[in-house]
């Protein structure tokens, strides 16, 4: 298993291997472009070529982009869903030029306006997202946590969608520690463990399950709330190393999007914590 964090793109996209090697880690994930605005960044041919050259100096395995936040693929409003296909397909360009395994992202809500229709919208959309996938790139929806019509809080949300997509070679998804927990899945008890990694496989395929984030929850089993807390000091605590370290998980590269101290983002004391907790559970 790789270990690694979500870090920093700020000053060129290569900047963000100086950062995750700085901090001992083993994979990176990175924003292409700022997480809060539809306009998207424009990489320079040399910060590109940079990314390329410094992940392989410093050895850094998995490379994954995750989408702005403001995506919302099963938007009702036609301008939000437009923008939303623009700024997933420029992620996912950038994602192919920097040679990234995958390019993670929520489905988003449908706001009242109805299942059904959104799945549509959402699955519409995808396909046209799916034609900009090249080289080793993925698209990955990751699971989500909260209310409100949120899309992909359950593992049969995730099967429904990768079902209507006939199953594309290139569409898979990203497990997050905190959303299953949010969402009802206990992830800190090894039987409860094996059971969802058996539903992963019977209804997605442990083939398209490619990327891990561990964060811990700062709110209870089945809140709905999505609250990141740093390793060991959420309610999942030490257990969270009962979903970490499964033995049908340890291919996989796992990404802390951590808080951090003072909420400056993910240290080497945060990826070394990572380790340890990992090793004591395997």
């Amino acid at each position: 298993m790789e270990f690694g964090a979500h870090v920093s793109a700020a000053g060129g996209i290569d900047t963000a291997i100086d950062r995750i090697a700085a901090i001992g880690g083993d994979c990176v994930q990175v924003f292409t472009q700022s997480p809060r605005m539809w306009r998207p960044t424009n990489h320079s041919r040399e910060a590109i070529e940079a990314f390329r050259a410094k992940r392989a100096e410093h050895g850094i395995g998995g490379v994954v982009c995750h989408a702005l936040y403001l995506c919302n693929l099963a938007a009702p409003d036609r301008t939000i869903h437009k923008k939303s296909i623009a700024a997933l397909q420029a992620t996912v360009d950038a994602g192919n030029a920097i040679g990234a395994d995958g390019v993670i992202f929520h489905v988003g809500s449908h706001l009242g306006a109805g299942l059904r229709p959104a799945l549509t919208r959402t699955c519409k959309a995808l396909a046209q997202i799916l034609e900009r996938c090249d080289g080793d790139t993925w698209l990955l929806i990751e699971n989500s946590a909260g209310t409100g019509g949120t899309i992909g809080r359950s593992l049969e949300e995730l099967q429904t969608l990768l079902d209507r997509l006939d199953g594309h070679p290139r569409l898979g998804v990203c497990l997050d520690s905190c959303h299953l927990y949010a969402s009802g899945y206990e992830v800190t008890d090894p039987g409860k463990v094996d059971e969802l990694v058996q539903e992963v496989d019977s209804r997605i395929g442990l083939d398209r399950l490619r990327a891990l984030h561990i964060n811990d929850s700062a709110t209870p089993l089945g809140s709905n709330r999505d609250r990141h807390a740093d390793l060991l000091k959420g309610e999942m605590g030490e257990s969270l190393g009962a979903f970490l370290a499964h033995p049908r998980l340890q291919h996989l590269s796992a990404y802390l999007e951590t808080p951090g101290p003072d909420r400056q983002g993910v240290t080497a004391g945060d990826i070394q914590t990572l380790r340890e907790l990992h090793a004591r559970w395997v």
